[in-house]
């Protein structure tokens, strides 16, 4: 019976620290769910190159103008 209740009263306090920590990470995410490593924002759009009018990633950018080889 004791061993019952306390099993779930254990699944209930998981249960409740799991919902918890989830709202807390969309609520307020920590920064490096913001941006990459580099300080770029993810989901950011191409940028357009004006020789060819592609779109090219800004992280590619950032590689070239650290001079990183592709």
């Amino acid at each position: 019976m004791i061993a019952r209740w306390l099993m779930r009263l254990f699944v209930l306090v998981s249960a409740v620290a799991c919902v918890a920590g989830l709202a807390y990470v969309y609520a307020r995410p920590p920064q490096s769910m913001l941006v990459t490593r580099d300080g770029i924002p993810h989901f950011t759009p191409p940028v357009i190159d004006p020789r060819t009018g592609e779109g090219v990633p800004v992280e590619r950018l950032v590689r070239h103008y650290r001079g990183e080889r592709q």
